[in-house]
């Protein structure tokens, strides 16, 4: 990852002098000296600061995480920079992490967007585009076999969240909660964090809890790729849309590497290595998006907290 220094080897700088000689046993071999050595420095590949980029949300599961190093290599490869890549479960984390300047670019859900965009200007960048849309929906999931088809029928069960500032896996719920005046610990006799979307929808699947808030296209995703977890689990509510979960990054990054960043990204389909990638994610391409289409999660981010 890093340049290590090496010192040249003696033998080859033996064998050629050695060489050019002559073959002639007339001829003495030229005595070498080596006080004047120094040590050789691998060439810097990577003259420029590393990226430090954070995967704090993903529109496919965990199991995924090699098409997201895979885009993060080819934004290494592009920019001729290299990045690293930063695993961070909370949002909350992340976040912070962004505001201190720790990390540079992250891929975050819409509910750390506008938290982040209100508190210290957290900018978006980019965002993917799926089926033709930059939208995505909050999935309320029971079990197949479950008797309870709707949301108001999950009082007095054990639910999961995802993560206390996801969009889809814990406001949107939350919001549900607020309209019928009720609280996580007035309605459900439990419940409990995943930190992942795949995680609580295998919860549900397994009978660890009875109902469960996930990102439809994390759902979407694994029920295309046949997952045993969601052939066994039914979708009984589905919110309105939200600005799918973008592509952010700090507000002081230089803005030349923002914009040569924006650019490698919403050029990536046009490559065959890069539409390789974003097909395997389900992933049309990366597009630019405007602010206004994540009012809607203030919006409801807004009524919660009155």
């Amino acid at each position: 990852m890093f340049c290590q220094k090496k010192s040249l080897s003696l033998l080859p700088v033996f064998f050629l002098v050695f060489s050019f000689t002559g073959c002639s046993h007339k001829e003495s071999v030229e005595k070498v000296n080596f006080e004047d050595t120094v040590d050789w420095e691998e060439p810097n590949l990577f003259p420029s600061p590393p990226l430090n980029i954070c995967v704090g949300s993903m529109i496919t599961p965990k199991e995924g995480y090699a098409y997201y190093k895979a885009i993060l290599n080819y934004i290494s490869d592009h920019l001729k920079t290299k990045v690293n890549f930063i695993d961070k479960e909370s949002y909350t984390e992340t976040i912070r992490l962004l505001r201190e300047g720790k990390i540079d670019v992250a891929f975050v859900c819409g509910g750390p967007y506008v938290e982040g965009h209100d508190e210290f200007g957290l900018e978006l960048l980019v965002a993917p585009q799926v089926e033709g849309k930059t939208i995505y929906y909050s999935y309320i999931i029971v079990h197949r076999d479950s008797p309870i088809n709707r949301f108001e029928e999950l009082r007095g069960k054990k639910f999961v969240f995802v993560d206390p500032i996801s969009n889809t896996g814990k406001i949107y719920p939350l919001y549900l909660l607020k309209t019928m005046g009720e609280t996580p610990e007035t309605f459900f006799k439990e419940y409990i964090y995943s930190y992942a979307h795949d995680i609580s929808i295998r919860a549900v699947a397994e009978g660890i809890v009875d109902g469960g808030a996930v990102d439809s296209l994390v759902w979407n995703y694994m029920d295309k790729s046949n997952s045993p977890f969601t052939r066994v689990t039914k979708v009984i509510k589905i919110s309105p849309p939200y600005g799918i979960p973008p592509v952010v990054v700090r507000p002081d990054l230089k803005k030349d590497l923002k914009e040569k960043l924006k650019q490698i990204l919403l050029n990536m389909h046009k490559d065959k290595d890069g539409k390789e990638i974003l097909e395997r994610m389900f992933i049309d391409k990366f597009v630019e998006i405007d602010d206004s289409n994540y009012n809607s999660i203030k919006e409801i981010k807004k009524y919660i907290e009155e």
